[in-house]
């Protein structure tokens, strides 16, 4: 059984940018803008986000896997807790799906050392530069991106994501536009 939890593409990038930024063993982009153009070239580590996400969408429908976004967790942990202990084949009673909410909220999981990455030693991770759970929020994009940055990403997501517009949560919301 395997849990894939996907996240708007425009928030990926704004958090990615910020994390290459603390982690020592990658290269300190120069700005946001170079590092929004090498992610829609596919020229981070880990490669393109969009390879990456067409090939899991490929296996959708699979009994085996659990498909979430991170926006509707957001919406409703709760729903969505339940949503896959029902996958899993386990029932928790009220209290047990309460605790895992509490423990899996961001706010929880920012002050959970073995979550926010606090424990890492600085030659990892700089912690001076930023914290690793930083926002939580959904739509932060929008407070990094310029109106020809948000242009110049719509229409390279319309191209690398042909065959599979309409299917994500951050598509439902109206064409991806700068507001």
């Amino acid at each position: 059984m395997l849990v894939y939890t996907s996240r708007d593409p425009r928030d990926v990038v704004v958090s990615y940018y910020y994390f290459t930024k603390m982690c020592r063993t990658y290269e300190d982009p120069k700005s946001f803008g170079d590092f929004l153009e090498s992610f829609l070239s596919g020229d981070v580590p880990h490669g393109s986000w969009f390879d990456h996400i067409k090939g899991w969408m490929e296996l959708k429908g699979r009994s085996n896997i659990f498909f979430i976004s991170y926006e509707e967790l957001k919406q409703n942990l709760r729903g969505s807790v339940e949503q896959l202990c029902r996958f899993l084949g386990k029932e928790l009673d009220d209290e047990a799906v309460t605790s895992v909410v509490e423990n899996a909220s961001f706010e929880a999981m920012r002050r959970n050392k073995m979550c926010n990455s606090t424990m890492l030693p600085k030659e990892l991770m700089d912690q001076e530069k930023g914290t690793f759970l930083r926002k939580g929020v959904c739509g932060d994009w929008k407070n990094n991106f310029t109106v020809a940055q948000s242009e110049y990403f719509k229409r390279v997501y319309k191209e690398k994501m042909e065959g599979l517009k309409g299917i994500f949560p951050w598509e439902q919301t109206g064409p991806m536009k700068h507001p």
